[in-house]
This record gives structure tokens, sequence and C-alpha cells, in this order.
């Protein structure tokens, strides 16, 4: 777990746009809107935390994947050579970052 979703994350993902602070540990909302409760936000909070938890092997992946001119180098000489080694760079990735975040499999 890389990032720590906060308060303001949450709030944002509420749909609440309009607002500042927390200064003084209170956000402040326009007149009339009814700001959500704490209980919502810590709500929030885990739910977003659990999402972005969810997407670390995504972010793995991203990270581990060859640039994108080597990709279309290897796409290139696949087609031309009848060969696949794009395929399997990219299947050693996958492979090593599963989906179920049980990774790195080596």
């Amino acid at each position: 777990m890389d990032e720590k979703i906060n308060r303001i994350d949450a709030v944002h993902s509420l749909g609440f746009h309009n607002f500042h602070g927390p200064e003084s540990g209170e956000f402040v909302f326009p007149d009339g809107e009814t700001p959500p409760t704490e209980e919502v936000i810590q709500a929030e909070i885990i739910r977003l935390q659990a999402e972005y938890n969810a997407q670390e092997y995504a972010r793995n992946r991203a990270s581990e994947y060859p640039s994108q001119g080597d990709q279309m180098d290897m796409i290139y000489k696949d087609n031309k050579n009848s060969t696949t080694t794009h395929a399997d760079a990219v299947e050693a990735v996958k492979t090593k970052w599963p989906k179920d975040n049980s990774g790195p499999v080596e």
C-alpha cells in the first residue's frame, strides 16, 4: 500500500467539490449544502483505500512493461519474423504480477 487515502479525497469522491478546509479540522461547505457525516467520510476512506489496494498489481505491471517504443518494435519484428517476442514479454509481466496481488511470482 503506497498511498493513504485522506479525508479530502473521500469528500471529493462523495461529490462535494465546493468546500474548503480543514484548516481547523473541519470542512466548510457552502450555505445550504449538507455536509457528509464523519461516519460517511470514514466509510468512503475505507472503500477508496480498498479500491486503491486492489489495483496494486496494475501499478506493478505498468512499471515493468517494456516502453511503448520497445513494444512497437517487438510487434513490428514479430509480424515480420512470425515470432511472439511481444506476447511473451507481456505475458511474463502478467505472470509475475497476478490480478490477485500475490506477486511477485518468480
